[in-house]
């Protein structure tokens, strides 16, 4: 089955279209039975579950979360921080940010800014105490720019229809 790219593939992949309203519907609810999903996308309950474990193998599928409300966490605002760093010392940075509980998500970058960090907190004065206790203090860290978000517009977005629409195009 996976042998060749099947009509309405991603190009570059061997996804098919099946393939890829499964993803969606997981994305969507991942929590739902294989009977269902595979309803939902034209497939038996075994076919769907051998598509999903196929899913899984080759990595498009990297695991299974609950999603989290920062704000019934008592986490009300979300900051982003430009960090510049001392280029010699991004090993050491990298590894001091994965070991950082506070940091939800950090990613390097093109830009004036060498990586960008997410960061979600109580309130500007929290976000004060980790800019100087926890961020600043990094391996390698000259400088940080913060930028505060006031209000998420979009936080979920579909991974699977941003796919599907790119390779339509």
């Amino acid at each position: 089955r996976r042998g060749a790219v099947t009509a309405g593939a991603i190009p570059g992949s061997r996804m098919d279209k099946i393939d890829r309203k499964l993803l969606a519907e997981l994305e969507r609810d991942a929590s739902q039975p294989f009977a269902k999903l595979g309803e939902t996308v034209g497939l038996s309950k075994t076919p769907c579950w051998s598509r999903v474990q196929e899913l899984e193998r080759t990595g498009a599928i990297t695991g299974y979360h609950a999603a989290l409300s920062p704000a019934a966490l008592g986490l009300l605002m979300t900051a982003y921080v430009e960090v510049v760093i001392e280029s010699a010392r991004r090993a050491e940075f990298e590894a001091a940010v994965i070991r950082s509980p506070v940091v939800i998500e950090c990613r390097t970058m093109a830009g004036a800014a060498d990586y960008l960090i997410k960061l979600h907190c109580r309130d500007a004065e929290q976000l004060d105490t980790i800019l100087r206790h926890d961020l600043t203090v990094l391996p390698g860290v000259q400088h940080t720019k913060t930028t505060i978000c006031l209000k998420a517009v979009k936080t979920e977005g579909s991974l699977a229809e941003a796919a599907a629409a790119l390779a339509a195009r």
